[in-house]
């Protein structure tokens, strides 16, 4: 490594408006990046991990301001740059992988489009030449078919998909700096692998810096040269990968290591004496896409013959790589998606069957927790009105919903007077714990978890997941668990049923799968793991 850094960052001091938790979002932040270094920036959600690398890109939003600091790349400070010069050097010099691939695309565009105008933007190759060039980036990054997956539009590609376009549009032009937030927080673990290899075979060719912002220190323990831990826009403690993993010397640390989850299951009292809650019988769905002149359409078996069941007071986890039809079974048994054929059993009575009124009174039993909860909530609606919204629809009085709306934010770990705010005033965690708030808000029989921890760093997803084990024991709930995370799926799943190109390949008990897989599919998941040596070095 070169002795002289690409990137310093000193004393940068970030001012949140008036109203917030505190007065300042970052403070007296400083670090160097080194030349083909990967520096992990790691802390809780709201930490302020995601507001350092919206300063460097010049994308701060209006509300923060710049109290003082410099941000030195190539000889300017980027805090005084003109427009003009930020414009140029975004995604040609330094580049950013977003945290939420559904809210950074054009869902109007078709993926390949979007990857070619970051040449076009930058007016560069000729359009076949764009064209050629996002295919191979396409290719490169892991998606599947990549000829057909350029002419996809994003609501037609999985979440994990979603978040590997977006690599290829951020690798595109082979910048010096990459800023990556949370880029592998949608994605399966062998995905999740191979990006990481990707990023890290990338940065190698090209002499590539990485700052990587993450909440999963399996992810920092494979990829990291260098941490540096935020709290509450502090820096708590920085220094090389090792030293910081193995030894950490503040409590903070300590606390975060602490709080990643073990892929050894806990005892767990058996569930075979509860009435079964929830019942699925040979769910299939098929997706028909594409069509039209001379072009045959095109037929996707996402769910084939899918069956489970889950007893009350059970949590069956859903486990397998993005785009294995775990969402559809998801969207499927809460009806936001039609079967083509099989049973939902829910009560005893076919939820399939249900229609109107009786529709809308059964769905109280059966509630989602999204994958992204920013596009699942309404951004101009206050988070109190939107948790509330399920009770008011069914006949409770405005000011008991909404006491109960603040109640549940405080159940899962937010202000109550937070209930005023809007979607845009949370971190990503923040706003998945309102999802999970308002998931609850219709005290359901059986609630569908859709990587609703994802988003969480290991602390509050430590806090989480009690409250949700707390939550199913005292209201005896049945849950499906959906998660890419087999640590998450080892510590809160009774059993745990793996899906692979729509199929279930495997289910079994948490602890019998974990330590005894017999799909070499399961196997392979299981090897994926990142940061397998964490516990056995903490």
């Amino acid at each position: 490594m070169s002795s002289s850094p690409v990137l310093s960052v000193r004393d940068l001091t970030l001012t949140l408006p008036a109203g917030a938790d505190r007065k300042h979002a970052l403070q007296g932040l400083s670090f160097d990046l080194a030349e083909r270094e990967i520096l992990c920036i790691v802390g809780e959600s709201g930490s302020g991990k995601s507001l350092c690398a919206q300063t460097i890109m010049g994308l701060l939003p209006k509300v923060i301001g710049v109290e003082k600091g410099e941000i030195i790349f190539e000889g300017s400070n980027l805090l005084t740059a003109s427009p003009f010069t930020l414009r140029d050097l975004r995604g040609k010099r330094v580049s950013m992988i977003f945290q939420e691939p559904m809210t950074a695309l054009n869902p109007s565009m078709r993926i390949g489009d979007q990857i070619a105008e970051v040449f076009e933007a930058h007016g560069l190759l000729t359009e076949k030449e764009r064209t050629e060039r996002a295919i191979k980036l396409a290719t490169e990054v892991g998606l599947p078919n990549p000829e057909r997956i350029v002419r996809s539009y994003p609501h037609q590609l999985s979440g994990g998909q979603r978040q590997r376009a977006m690599i290829a549009m951020a690798l595109a032009l082979e910048p010096k700096v990459l800023i990556a937030d949370e880029p592998t927080t949608a994605l399966d673990v062998t995905t999740q692998a191979q990006i990481l290899r990707l990023i890290r075979d990338i940065q190698q060719r090209r002499g590539m810096s990485v700052i990587f912002i993450t909440h999963d220190f399996g992810v920092v323990a494979d990829i990291a040269d260098r941490v540096l831990v935020l709290q509450k826009g502090l820096v708590v403690e920085q220094g090389t990968a090792e030293a910081v993993l193995t030894q950490p010397t503040q409590d903070y640390t300590k606390a975060l290591l602490a709080a990643v989850p073990s892929a050894t299951p806990p005892e767990r009292e058996p569930v075979e004496a509860q009435p079964v809650a929830f019942a699925v019988e040979n769910l299939c769905k098929t997706y028909i896409s594409g069509g039209g002149f001379l072009q045959p359409k095109r037929r996707t078996q996402a769910v084939k013959n899918v069956s489970f069941e889950i007893r009350r007071g059970e949590t069956l986890g859903l486990i397998g790589e993005s785009g294995s039809g775990k969402s559809t079974v998801a969207r499927l048994i809460t009806r936001l998606v039609e079967p083509d054929s099989g049973k939902v059993m829910l009560s005893n009575s076919d939820f399939t069957q249900f229609r109107g009124s009786e529709l809308r009174k059964a769905r109280q039993k059966i509630q989602m927790v999204f994958q992204d909860p920013f596009a699942s909530l309404n951004p101009r609606r206050k988070v109190g009105l939107s948790i509330a919204d399920g009770p008011l629809a069914h006949g409770v009085g405005y000011d008991a919903a909404f006491k109960e709306a603040q109640h549940l934010l405080m159940l899962v770990g937010l202000d109550p007077r937070s209930a005023d705010r809007l979607p845009h005033e949370f971190s990503g965690g923040q706003r998945q714990r309102i999802g999970l708030a308002r998931a609850l808000a219709l005290k359901p029989d059986v609630l569908v978890a859709d990587e609703s921890v994802s988003a969480l760093d290991v602390t509050v997803q430590a806090q989480v997941l009690k409250l949700l084990e707390e939550l199913k024991g005292r209201l005896n709930l049945a849950m499906l668990f959906i998660t890419h995370d087999l640590h998450v799926a080892a510590q809160v799943c009774d059993r745990i049923a793996v899906m692979r190109q729509g199929e279930i390949v495997e289910i079994k008990p948490a602890a019998k799968l974990i330590n005894n897989p017999e799909h070499p599919y399961t196997r392979e998941l299981l090897s994926a793991i990142p940061g397998q040596h964490l516990h056995s070095v903490h």
